[in-house]
């Protein structure tokens, strides 16, 4: 079955980095757009970031823009997001989605909480 396994959730202080990992199974992963979203407490999930499938385009939310990067390797199945500067609004559970680009099929990921303090 698809799995999506994230890891590198954490704590860390107000301007420093966490690079997230999203290692994706049980799917054709170069087929599929990969996003990562992000819900802090009492709040919706938010879109941060998306790498379409080949990985030559990504898109970001003005939230994140500039200090985030997300970046995909199609040979290890995963997807990545590089996280600089860290904010404590960036304070959340990070999640990853996979969204087929040929069919209605999407797969999310358990979550990898991030605690940024300040």
């Amino acid at each position: 079955q698809v799995q999506l396994v994230e890891s590198g959730g954490g704590l860390v202080q107000s301007g420093g980095s966490l690079r997230l990992s999203c290692a994706a199974s049980g799917l054709p992963f170069s087929s599929y757009v990969m996003n990562w979203y992000r819900q802090a407490p009492g709040k919706g999930r938010e879109l941060v970031a998306t790498i379409t499938n080949g990985g030559r385009t990504t898109n970001y939310a003005d939230s994140v823009k500039g200090r985030f990067t997300i970046s995909r390797d199609n040979y290890k199945n995963t997807v990545y997001l590089q996280m600089n500067s860290l904010k404590p609004e960036d304070t959340a559970v990070y999640y990853c989605n996979a969204r087929s680009t040929y069919s209605p099929s999407t797969y999310w990921g358990q979550g990898t909480q991030v605690t940024v303090s300040s």
